[in-house]
């Protein structure tokens, strides 16, 4: 039995190295190409990806604990920061997404923007699936929040593309800020469920 949660363990550290850093490389290349483009979309995505690489790092940590008392101690300390990082991540969302609008501002069309976004749409979802496999496996409620952080990841990454998208070959500066507050609510509703979780861990692996 120790044997195999050890295996479960090594597996879910390289999916959070593999998730650290694609998400590293991610976060520059968005925020270089919302930068230059001016898209709110575009940065929005930067700064999700460096929540994911906050969300990962914690579960790292996690995953690291060797005895169940330090584990349990770590597991509400990761769920802390992911739930924090989701509310974070949405405050940031509404904020840019209602100024944009209110404001009627418009962004430069980015064809290396949707290259990057549309990279996102097949990684994440991999990189996600492995993550709730492995959560499942160790019965850990802050691995689950960190797969469904990338799973969010996911989700963003494609309203991005499609706002980006649209902006770009379409001309309408409106998509992406109104496509990026359809998730508000999705966002936030995860960050208080990371919170209100961190005193119902169940991990006794």
């Amino acid at each position: 039995m120790i044997n195999d949660r050890a295996s479960v363990v090594r597996r879910g550290l390289l999916l959070n190295y593999a998730t650290i850093g694609y998400n590293l490389l991610e976060a520059v290349a968005a925020i270089v190409a919302g930068l230059l483009a001016g898209s709110v979309a575009l940065l929005g995505f930067g700064l999700d990806s460096v929540v994911e690489v906050t969300s990962s790092v914690a579960a790292q940590w996690r995953l690291r604990r060797d005895d169940e008392a330090t584990r349990h101690r770590s597991e509400k300390i990761s769920l802390r920061v992911i739930g924090i990082s989701f509310l974070v991540l949405a405050a940031y969302v509404t904020y840019e997404s209602m100024t944009t609008l209110w404001l009627r501002e418009s962004s430069r069309p980015s064809v290396f923007g949707i290259v990057v976004l549309a990279a996102s749409v097949v990684v994440m979802p991999w990189l996600s699936y492995k993550k709730r496999a492995v959560a499942r496996e160790l019965d850990s409620d802050a691995l689950k929040a960190d797969a469904t952080q990338t799973s969010l990841c996911a989700y963003l990454s494609a309203i991005a593309l499609i706002g980006v998208a649209l902006n770009t070959f379409l001309g309408l500066w409106w998509a992406d800020p109104v496509a990026a507050l359809v998730m508000v609510p999705i966002i936030a509703r995860e960050g208080l469920g990371g919170l209100r979780g961190e005193d119902q861990c169940r991990d006794g692996c």
